[in-house]
């Protein structure tokens, strides 16, 4: 039985998976950020009561936003700040006396859809999340690559492919102190930014697709801008990587017509302007993190994947 745990900002979802990947456990909390102790603590609990709904043990797997840091073994980049510079992976395996895989949430993403998800059945599989942020993972055979730094995947803050002021709008400062990363374009709070930036007025993503279905003129130039943007960022990781699939999650990647015309878009950009590679929507929806995490801890029980701790 797996155990995986999703830990966002406001909340954290628990789920455990038999065999055959089928949810037999569902739980979900509040997440205390009022200091490392208090989170500490409730993730603690949050397993073991867990643990006391199954008669077998259960493999841990906990999908974090952030990473491990290869080297010291600290939490690093996480929005959930009191967990920064925290040894929360090996104090978590001490406290509980059994092993604890930690890794990105965009890799627990990807990894559920390489293992039963869109990506099932595909060698590479390159996870994609277009939220508030942008996230991203690999994996290769249902075995998920962190690499030496643990930013395998981080193509959200790579600088977008080809910006043009006169094209792409004004220069974009992102919160990790370079200008012009793809997430301050193609993520949601990208979107709602250029938004701002073109009309001078604010619109959540919600309301931005219903005036491009409306047929408004300057939202559907915005919306073309968008999917050009994001054409040229899924290029970037074909002309590196050439996947077999790249699969999509996020609020934004639940918008249809996100879809329609992307692949031929992305060809505009590949080397050889040729892409065969499939663009899917991912199968499990909100639910892939904590699957995700769950696949991950029983993987590293066998050794089959390659963690942050």
């Amino acid at each position: 039985m797996k155990l995986g745990l999703d830990i966002g900002g406001t909340k954290i979802e628990a789920v455990v998976l038999d065999d055959h990947g089928a949810i037999c456990y569902r739980e979900r909390y509040a997440t205390q950020k009022q200091s490392y102790a208090s989170f500490f603590q409730s993730v603690v609990e949050i397993i073991r009561l867990a643990q006391a709904a199954f008669p077998l043990p259960l493999t841990v797997g906990i999908g974090v936003p952030g990473a491990v840091d290869p080297t010291s073994g600290l939490i690093k980049n996480s929005n959930i700040l009191v967990l920064n510079q925290q040894p929360f992976a090996s104090e978590l395996a001490q406290t509980l006396a059994i092993p604890v895989t930690i890794t990105n949430d965009a890799n627990c993403f990807t990894l559920s859809e390489a293992m039963d998800g869109s990506g099932q059945g595909y060698g590479v599989v390159f996870g994609v999340i277009l939220g508030t942020g942008c996230g991203g993972g690999l994996c290769v055979d249902q075995r998920l690559i962190t690499g030496p730094n643990a930013c395998a995947g981080e193509w959200g803050h790579n600088a977008l492919p080809r910006y043009d002021a006169n094209v792409d709008g004004e220069s974009a400062l992102c919160y990790c102190g370079y200008h012009n990363c793809i997430e301050s374009f193609i993520s949601g709070s990208g979107l709602e930014r250029q938004y701002h930036s073109m009309f001078n007025k604010h619109a959540a993503v919600p309301e931005i697709i219903r005036q491009v279905g409306a047929g408004d003129e300057q939202a559907i130039e915005l919306w073309q801008r968008h999917g050009d943007q994001l054409a040229r960022a899924l290029a970037s990781i074909i002309n590196m990587i050439d996947p077999d699939v790249i699969v999509l999650g996020g609020g934004v990647s639940n918008i249809d017509m996100l879809y329609t015309g992307l692949q031929q878009r992305v060809a505009n950009y590949v080397f050889g302007r040729q892409c065969n590679t499939p663009i899917l929507r991912a199968s499990h929806g909100d639910s892939s993190g904590v699957r995700g995490a769950a696949w991950l801890g029983a993987a590293s029980s066998r050794t089959l994947t390659t963690s942050n701790e």
